[in-house]
């Protein structure tokens, strides 16, 4: 019996936490620094909620992947030239593959802008910095404003 109540204390209390992807931005093996504060990490639990409102650069990457590992650094100067303007996330396939299916990822590095949820540009390969800005910019700049 004190085990059934300690259980449900325990369950309860769990419940209370923020839902996340339970897991630590993984360091980056390019870099000495893990990954930069700029870039989110993404999950199965968290992407609807991250990527349903304005524009969003997620980088479907995994750590085996040697071209993922080019990819992250630049997605990281990215995130870094547009802070608060878009919001850069990553998503570790193997972590979260039921949003890697969602969206078709079959090669990586694989990356999609996000507009309000919905994709309007995607590359797949590495992709240069200046390629992803400008594919940013065009979706920034095909927002609606916000009426006040």
């Amino acid at each position: 019996m004190k085990t059934a109540i300690a259980v449900t204390v325990l369950l309860s209390f769990l419940s209370l936490l923020p839902i996340g992807c339970g897991k630590a931005a993984k360091p980056n093996p390019t870099t000495d620094a893990s990954t930069s504060s700029a870039v989110v990490v993404l999950c199965d639990t968290n992407f609807v909620t991250q990527t349903k409102q304005g524009v969003v650069l997620v980088d479907f990457f995994a750590t085996w992947c040697g071209p993922c590992r080019r990819q992250g650094p630049i997605v990281e100067k990215v995130a870094e030239q547009l802070k608060g303007q878009a919001m850069v996330g990553k998503l570790d396939v193997d972590e979260a593959p039921e949003t890697a299916r969602k969206f078709n990822i079959n090669g990586i590095p694989a990356l999609i802008v996000f507009r309000n949820g919905e994709p309007v540009k995607q590359f797949v390969g590495v992709t240069d910095a200046a390629e992803l800005v400008a594919a940013i910019t065009t979706a920034l700049g095909d927002t609606p404003a916000e009426k006040k």
